[in-house]
């Protein structure tokens, strides 16, 4: 069985001097890949990551908190 939904991480990257696109475009790229191959885009989320460096004896450690930016695609039936 085919899987009904898939998470695409998305990071935008932007080199202007190498005249690279915008976000949109960049988004607007990636989903078409995946429309094309049958997927439907339902949504765009951003999910916090913690990471944790816990020090030499946890002197010093400290936590560190992003944001990593999800695709959610649905199969087409």
């Amino acid at each position: 069985m085919k899987p009904v939904y898939k998470v695409v991480p998305f990071t935008a990257v932007i080199n202007f001097k190498k005249g690279e696109k915008t976000v949109s475009e960049q988004l607007q790229s990636l989903i078409d890949v995946y429309v094309a191959d049958g997927w439907e885009y339902l949504q765009l989320e951003s999910v916090p990551t913690v990471y944790n460096d816990s020090g030499c004896f946890g002197i010093g450690a400290k936590s560190t908190q992003s944001f990593n930016h999800m695709l959610i695609f649905k199969r087409l039936t």
